[in-house]
């Protein structure tokens, strides 16, 4: 057996990792809490997305056999179904339409219109299902390039988006109930029917930089009566507004620094953690009440717990906790994690303190789980940013003779976060003698909002000093042989970046679609997020220079380190056009370099076969560069041409 770190023999394959890639979402409780709903996206069966459900003890069943249950909103979809007399209202992923499924019924709610309208977040309310639609008028053509003489200007898809009713008989038009703003998300009717909230905001701003809660009473027809913005604004963000028994409403809001709930405005909990997330899809969910009026709620910086308010702790084994998250009766309903196991389906008791896992993968040998360590690193000028360490672990191989290569995994957004749990991909890595540091770099949620803005504008800058911060620690401490670097779609432009600044200290990188143009990427995405640079850069034509500037594409002259480049080729967001530029520029200049395009893959990969070949593409591809042998995996074949 070879001891070379990177070498080691390891029980984990790409194709585990594929198969253990069946990823849970869109949690549902109905019948008081005793049935638990959920989605499984699994890759074996090309990434559908299957909803299943399950009461007390009895068997887990699929609802709607064959149905792929999945939306298209703002690409990344989101909450795509409701729970409706044992079935349910879905979003159906060939058409993209509502329907009644399941008991036998399957039966079209919303005009055919070839996919044009998409439909998430619906929920049942009298006659009616409400609803929130993207309508996609028209696209735009794909650029490869701007001309450098044409000021570029940040532009979108023709798109509308609205809060809609649906009649539950399939009858009439889906009626308009507000389409006043450029998105409308997280709607909900009080209890008694009269009145409903739902958030709002406007281009250039995302949602996790400032939204309007809006209040408007909810007339027959339905119809709503005037609104009035009762929290909120462009510089706060409120998030998951929900109605309490008594009337109330209760939200998530940053105006203190931090995500903290408050109700009716005032705070309730006033803590130095976040209670909220940022709202990329609908449907996200932190907290919710339970029979007694109680409130449970997520919440944490680096981890994430559960707690109900004004009890004691709970004694839970979880240290991640997702944003698919329900409360209904005496139950709390969520996909949960920890250190060494794997994200699943999990409902708590908070009176007893009891939980049971509902679904969830095959957990992972502990002796292969590697346990991480939360670190603080100094990064420019003593700004601090964070790190998740998972060490070599193998029970077999023993832990690594010296120093070790390491991983830097970038996360995409850039405002995700990273969380102590299992993950069977960096397992991979860490079973074979490789360590994984997974960065909270400048701009990530989960340390407030301030660490969330210091990426404001210096997007390609301050994430580069953040994870080559965290690549010279590993490397001055003798814990690293050698430093690669790997991201996906945000953390791709990432990782391009930091081989494009020069004398890198990474020895290569992986780029999963991957940004590496800012100019035809605000010229060509779609709708959500053709404004976001506006705040990672600067508003266009105005930051044109900067855009220019900041570009891996303009600093190819620098690139001296190898890198892979893996791309699917129906990409919405960060659209192929990308990687062909790269790619032709990496050829030009004769570095060596891979690229895998993948045909019938979006943004992120979700059929199994590519999920695993991509794998141990990444893998052949750092043993050929760092020089070790890579068995049981096929030769990557590098090239330094076209």
């Amino acid at each position: 057996m070879p001891d070379t770190p990177g070498s080691w023999s390891s029980p984990i394959s790409a194709a585990d990792v594929a198969r253990a890639s069946t990823s849970y979402a869109g949690v549902a409780l109905s019948d008081a809490g005793a049935t638990a709903w959920w989605v499984e996206h699994r890759p074996a069966e090309g990434g559908r997305g299957v909803v299943c459900r399950r009461t007390g003890e009895e068997p887990a069943e699929e609802v709607g056999e064959g149905f792929d249950a999945r939306s298209r909103f703002h690409e990344y979809g989101g909450q795509c179904f409701t729970p409706y007399r044992g079935g349910m209202v879905a979003t159906s992923w060939q058409d993209q339409r509502l329907w009644v499924v399941g008991d036998g019924e399957l039966r079209a709610l919303t005009p055919d219109t070839g996919g044009a309208d998409r439909y998430a977040d619906p929920q049942v309310v009298g006659e009616h299902v409400l609803a929130l639609r993207e309508r996609v008028l028209s696209t735009v053509p794909v650029p490869a390039t701007v001309p450098a003489a044409v000021p570029a200007t940040a532009t979108s898809p023709a798109v509308t988006n609205a809060l809609v009713a649906v009649r539950l008989d399939g009858t009439g038009e889906p009626a308009v109930l507000w389409d006043g703003t450029d998105f409308v998300d997280h709607a909900r009717v009080s209890a008694d029917g009269s009145r409903i909230a739902f958030l709002t905001w406007d281009h250039p701003r995302m949602p996790w930089d400032g939204t309007e809660l809006r209040v408007a009473d909810l007339l027959p027809g339905p119809a709503l009566g005037p609104n009035q913005v009762v929290l909120g604004g462009p510089e706060t963000s409120v998030f998951q507004p929900e109605w309490e028994a008594a009337g109330s409403l209760r939200a998530a809001s940053d105006a203190s620094g931090w995500w903290n709930l408050v109700r009716d405005g005032e705070p309730l909990w006033p803590v130095e953690q976040e209670c909220g997330w940022p709202a990329w899809t609908p449907g996200r969910a932190s907290h919710g009440t339970l029979a007694d009026t109680s409130v449970a709620v997520v919440h944490g910086r680096s981890s994430r717990e559960l707690s109900v308010l004004g009890r004691p702790p709970l004694d839970l084994p979880f240290t991640s906790w997702s944003p698919s998250f329900t409360v209904q009766g005496t139950t709390v309903l969520g996909i949960a994690a920890s250190a060494t196991t794997s994200p699943s389906v999990v409902d708590v008791d908070p009176a007893t303190g009891t939980w049971r896992t509902v679904a969830g993968p095959e957990q992972p040998d502990p002796a292969w789980a590697p346990v991480p360590e939360r670190v603080e690193v100094a990064s420019v000028g003593g700004r601090p940013t964070y790190a998740h360490l998972y060490p070599p672990t193998s029970p077999t191989a023993g832990p690594a003779a010296g120093p070790a290569p390491w991983v830097v995994y970038v996360h995409g957004g850039p405002t995700a976060h990273t969380t102590a749990r299992y993950d069977p991909e960096k397992a991979f890595w860490t079973s074979r003698g490789f360590g994984v540091a997974d960065v909270d770099y400048g701009g990530s949620t989960g340390q407030g909002r301030a660490y969330r803005e210091s990426l404001r504008g210096q997007w390609g800058v301050v994430d580069v000093q953040d994870c080559e911060a965290v690549a010279r620690w590993l490397l001055d401490s003798g814990r690293a042989s050698a430093v690669v670097i790997r991201g996906g779609s945000a953390g791709g432009w990432t990782v391009l970046c930091a081989l494009t600044r020069g004398d890198s200290v990474f020895a290569a990188g992986t780029s999963y679609f991957g940004v590496a143009d800012l100019v035809p990427l605000a010229a060509s995405t779609h709708d959500f997020e053709s404004h976001y640079l506006d705040s990672l850069v600067g508003p266009l034509p105005e930051a044109r220079a900067v855009y220019d500037e900041r570009s891996p594409l303009s600093h190819v002259d620098r690139l001296d380190r190898p890198l892979l480049i893996l791309q699917g080729l129906d990409d919405k967001v960060v659209p192929p056009a990308q990687a062909e530029l790269l790619l032709a520029a990496l050829a030009d200049k004769g570095v060596r370099h891979a690229y895998l395009p993948y045909e019938g893959e979006g943004h992120g990969f979700v059929k199994a076969a590519n999920v695993a070949s991509s794998l141990e593409a990444e893998l052949s591809f750092y043993g050929q560069v760092l020089g070790f042998p890579t068995p049981g995996v096929a030769a990557l074949t590098l090239t330094t041409g076209r």
